[in-house]
């Protein structure tokens, strides 16, 4: 099931007048239950419409859930934005998650539109969102990857297995925002973000799903809650059908409802831990069709071992103005063998964090304001150690034995962001929106700066880089019929990730990395046609990107490339009858060099070689 415009949703069957009860989520998103329990209908509301505490009576008509005692507004969805704001949204309910039943953060995110998160060994990934699939700085800082609401790292010190962090097994709601996010995000939302949100206490439940395979996999989650109080529970162990490559993981959360004086309050946490058994890459032609070959491990040494974890609390007034504000912790490890790399080293990471993340609204005039800022402080280490001596020919001296890189980066990164929503007519919306935000990064090495082979140590320095983001979207209700019309104008931009800045190579000069910037334009139609039957939503855009860093064939930084993305995605819902339907959705993309660089065969207008075409 997914989420479209208010008071309308895809279901695929139908049912008579029922009692929907409400239980919430974050701001002011409410997922309403029949009393037979077949169906869930996710609803959006105010929240002064959700605060009466009455029970809702609603009719269940083929192809949508229409309510027909309250008139309903639109409503903020918990990660990013109106579900009818300009701009392409798509989310998966608990009962998606539940009968998807991911073993990997791919299997839940593959079923939307325009995302492809390719699977590596193990819980290792590499995410493409309206987007070639990122490698390296490109990979880890142009996500967002939230935990209800709340970013699951520092804006300089991701990951591009970061999607095995967040608690996504038992999630109530998983929302993807593609292209740039709006003003409330900043740094790295630039090719989108995803937002996982994690079950809120409410009622008395105690659930249990587990699952044997064949394959040597077993796994299982637990939830047990009531209304206050709500624990969650996920254990996965599997022996790999290659060689080598079993993987053990386990991961908590819980969350804690209260009240402050007029303050509703939610006290949350999120922990994971990983060891896994990491299969190296086999070669020659045609390999993968050997099945000896293709399930050996040439690399048997390989591993990664990480944890994380993050707290938080939120809190939030509703009068006269609303208001939320969520202090948080975070921190993570991780150390891991490169065995992608020809030398074999050893990466030792870690990072640290506090922040507050806070916004205000109210009304004015014929519009809605919005304010909010974000602040992190964290510090974190990097620590890159080859231990066996290596070269591609005698006298090689290009991969000394011994520490590459150690180092400690400071980072303070702090925004304030603004959006207005004015109805310029009655059926006609425009959403404006600005984001300034700065980083601050402090860098020390711990071990002696110059070059050392094919390393380039920079001396400490200081670094600040800052952001300006507008947002410009217009919507037109009803435009045709029931179907709306939307264009929407977006910057992402972000500040680049701590290795790309301090982990160099010999040909690279210290400081000439800029911050990435993609520009974003998209049109789009979504609603309800053929008497309510067919839901849909479809979006057309074209972006275009500067200062991309990426990796080229030889394994060399690049700091200034520029790339070229269009593409069209739609999801659809249809009731084929009262009690049968279907749905699912298409993408199509076109991503392309921008410049040319001969060195490695990169000619302006050809496309990114790992790029998805059809989805």
């Amino acid at each position: 099931m997914h989420y479209w415009s208010a008071g309308y949703l895809a279901l695929s069957l139908a049912g008579s007048v029922s009692l929907f009860s409400l239980s919430a989520l974050a701001e002011g998103e409410y997922v309403a239950t029949p009393e037979n329990e077949e169906q869930i209908c996710v609803l959006t509301m105010t929240r002064t419409e959700a605060d009466r505490g009455t029970d809702l009576f609603g009719e269940l008509n083929s192809g949508y859930c229409g309510l027909n005692v309250l008139s309903l507004e639109s409503v903020r969805v918990s990660g990013d934005r109106y579900v009818t704001d300009p701009g392409a949204f798509s989310a998966l309910s608990a009962k998606e998650v539940e009968t998807i039943s991911p073993d990997h953060a791919a299997e839940l995110l593959n079923t939307l539109p325009g995302v492809n998160v390719h699977t590596n060994s193990g819980q290792e990934s590499l995410i493409a969102l309206r987007s070639p699939v990122l490698t390296g700085g490109a990979g880890q800082g142009s996500f967002l990857v939230l935990q209800n609401g709340v970013p699951t790292r520092s804006p300089a010190f991701g990951n591009v297995n970061m999607l095995f962090e967040p608690h996504y097994e038992v999630a109530e709601v998983v929302e993807v925002v593609r292209g740039p996010g709006s003003a409330k995000y900043g740094s790295n939302a630039v090719h989108g973000l995803m937002n996982f949100i994690s079950p809120q206490p409410g009622e008395d439940r105690l659930e249990f799903m587990g699952s044997i395979s064949t394959l040597g996999r077993y796994k299982s989650d637990v939830i047990i809650g009531n209304e206050t109080s709500l624990g969650a529970l996920s254990a996965q162990h599997d022996n790999g059908w290659r060689d080598n490559t079993s993987i053990d993981q386990i991961k908590a959360s819980g969350a804690h409802a209260f009240t402050l004086g007029d303050w509703a309050g939610t006290a949350w946490f999120s922990y994971m831990q990983l060891n896994q058994e990491t299969a190296g890459f086999i070669q020659g032609r045609d390999a993968y069709e050997d099945e000896a070959v293709a399930s050996s491990n040439p690399n048997p040494e390989a591993f990664r071992d990480a944890r994380w974890g993050m707290a938080a609390v939120r809190l939030e007034y509703s009068g006269v103005l609303k208001a939320s504000i969520t202090p948080y912790a975070r921190a993570q490890d991780m150390t891991f063998r490169q065995h992608y790399l020809p030398y074999n080293g050893l990466e030792e990471n870690s990072h640290h964090a506090l922040g507050v993340v806070g916004d205000v609204s109210g009304s004015l005039d014929a519009g809605e304001w919005r304010l909010g800022g974000m602040l992190d402080y964290a510090s974190g280490d990097l620590k890159e150690t080859q231990s066996d001596p290596f070269g591609f020919f005698p006298g090689d001296t290009r991969f000394p034995i011994g520490s590459h890189y150690d180092y400690t980066v400071v980072t303070l990164a702090a925004a304030l962001w603004a959006e207005y929503e004015v109805e310029v007519s009655e059926d006609v919306v425009v959403l404006a929106g600005l984001r300034a935000e700065t980083h601050d990064y402090d860098y020390t090495t711990h071990i002696p700066s110059g070059i050392s082979g094919r390393f380039n140590v920079p001396a400490d320095r200081s670094d600040r880089f800052n952001l300006f983001t507008p947002k410009l979207g217009v919507i037109w209700n009803d435009a045709i019929g029931n179907v709306d019309l939307y264009a929407n104008y977006a910057r992402g931009e972000r500040a680049p990730q701590s290795t790309d800045l301090y982990r160099l190579q010999q040909f690279q000069t210290v400081g000439n990395i800029k911050s990435e910037t993609l520009d974003s334009f998209e049109i789009g139609a979504r609603g309800h046609v053929l008497d309510n039957r067919l839901q849909f939503d479809l979006s057309a855009y074209v972006m275009e990107k500067d200062n991309f860093f990426f990796r080229d064939s030889d394994g060399l930084n690049v700091p200034n490339g520029k790339t070229d993305h269009a593409g069209v995605e739609l999801m659809f819902a249809f009731a084929v009858s009262d009690h049968w339907g279907v749905d699912g959705n298409i993408g199509w993309a076109d991503h392309t060099y921008a410049f040319n660089r001969p060195a490695n065969g990169i000619v302006s207008g050809t496309q990114i070689d790992t790029a998805p075409e059809w989805l």
